[in-house]
């Protein structure tokens, strides 16, 4: 049985904010990578095949709610991601104002999408072109072999920022399971949380909610 990613604790996101900033060779752009997941419980593939248009309006305004197209998502189903949490926002902006520092995916025309090419992948690796998709395949609920890309190296990635944070049960779906248990603490419905996942079924929410009750009190003893 494969082990799930551990749930984090506020002080344990704090931590590894901490850490990520003090260690990582590109903290602006991997404490976003870590926000997105946490505050909109995205996949790592998701946050990967982002595109600048996806999270900007040509004005170069933030958008508050962003659409996961169809195509992008593991189980081929759209779903809404919000852009509200104001850490998030912030990390956004930084990420942005790096990016053209670098003069990565940048446009000629700087009045539109803060400068960066509206088609260009959000997240960039350090030589500043898009994470690698690797194609892989699954058995899906009708015993169908179904092809799905995954972004395998930034998954690794991600979960290196985990390890140097000490937090070795972590991984890379910490994020969005943290996201999904922090919602029922909540007291939101597992419809809602069922979508803000993208998930067919109820069901396939529940592997997301196997935190015990005190750990879930604890989370909401502090504020992120």
């Amino acid at each position: 049985m494969t082990k799930r990613a551990a749930v984090l604790l506020p002080s344990q996101l704090r931590h590894l904010l901490r850490v990520t900033e003090a260690t990582s060779r590109h903290p602006e752009r991997d404490v976003l990578i870590l926000w997105l997941g946490f505050s909109c419980g995205m996949r790592v593939t998701e946050t990967a095949r982002l595109t600048v248009a996806d999270v900007l309006h040509p004005s170069g305004r933030l958008r508050s709610e962003i659409s996961l197209r169809a195509e992008i998502t593991k189980g081929c189903r759209q779903r809404l991601a919000y852009l509200t949490n104001p850490k998030l926002i912030a990390a956004m902006d930084r990420y942005i104002e790096w990016r053209n520092a670098k003069r990565f995916g940048c446009s000629l025309d700087g009045r539109q999408y803060r400068g960066l090419m509206p088609a260009t992948k959000l997240i960039l690796t350090w030589k500043g072109g898009p994470y690698e998709l690797n194609t892989k395949r699954a058995r899906n609920a009708a015993g169908e072999v179904v092809e799905y890309l995954a972004a395998d190296s930034l998954q690794t990635y991600i979960k290196g920022l985990y390890r140097a944070a000490g937090l070795f049960d972590a991984s890379s779906h910490s994020g969005r399971r943290t996201f999904a248990s922090r919602l029922m603490a909540a007291g939101e419905s597992l419809e809602t949380v069922q979508a803000l996942l993208g998930h067919a079924e109820l069901d396939h929410v529940m592997p997301y909610l196997e935190v015990n009750p005190a750990t879930m009190r604890e989370m909401f003893a502090e504020v992120l």
